[in-house]
């Protein structure tokens, strides 16, 4: 059986498009949703640490990136709005709400994808109420989300039948090290560890990837998603850089 690279590449990076288009997406409407209500609870409640790890995690998942929201807390840092003591807590929800969009997409809603996306769409069109018109944009980006890991998993399933790819991802289970490389890696190109997290979903519900060949690339996916808020840190205070590396 003959493999064609160019359906596989063209269908795998449309999936890998729409994936991130959907999540940026479904961020704006929650964002939106919110309001400037965000900023109030922050500067209100991040004098308590616990409360702080609550605003960390409501920060990410309104906005989908545990980065942004690490390089946000070091911005406030660096300008002196925040306490090290502060951001700490933070960041700490920023690393817990990351793995929400991750829980998510390990559920299996890929055929109640499209209705998902005609309903948010017929809120965004045909209604002029502004909570509703947030309801149709979140709804448009889960829909979109799931119809996308439908895509990347249609894409590598030819890949099954081609043995030297097959046998690498199988070495990867022994070679971790290299595992981790490519999660970093990954994560440091497309800036979304949520992305990286779907694309391995989809090779290991194809049967592609085993469990402990997925672990190596995962750490390095935590990783990857770090570089980020070192870098909005450089040039910035020692809070602002321990922030950072926290």
């Amino acid at each position: 059986m003959s493999v064609n690279w160019q359906d596989i590449a063209f269908s795998f990076l449309g999936g890998l498009g729409l994936f991130l288009f959907s999540i940026k997406y479904m961020g704006d409407g929650l964002q939106q949703a919110a309001g400037d209500k965000l900023r109030f609870y922050i500067d209100k409640y991040t004098s308590n640490p616990f409360l702080g790890v609550l605003i960390g995690i409501v920060m990410t998942a309104l906005i989908q990136s545990s980065s942004g929201v690490t390089v946000i807390v070091v911005g406030l840092v660096s300008a002196g709005l925040l306490s090290l003591r502060q951001a700490i807590g933070i960041v700490m929800g920023a690393n817990i709400g990351t793995t929400v969009t991750s829980f998510m997409i390990g559920f299996k809603l890929g055929d109640y994808a499209l209705p998902v996306i005609f309903l948010g769409a017929a809120f965004l069109f045909f209604t002029s109420n502004k909570k509703l018109n947030n309801l149709g944009r979140i709804l448009f980006g889960v829909g979109g989300i799931f119809f996308a890991l439908n895509l990347m998993g249609d894409a590598v399933e030819p890949l099954k039948s081609v043995t030297a790819f097959k046998d690498y991802l199988a070495t990867l289970g022994d070679r971790p090290i290299m595992g981790v490389i490519i999660g970093s890696g990954l994560t440091m190109l497309i800036q979304s560890s949520a992305a990286t997290i779907g694309i391995l979903q989809s090779l290991y519900s194809g049967g592609l990837l085993d469990l402990q060949g997925a672990l190596p690339i995962l750490f390095g996916d935590n990783i990857g998603t770090t570089i980020t808020a070192v870098l909005a840190a450089l040039g910035s205070n020692i809070a602002a850089k321990r922030v950072a590396g926290a």
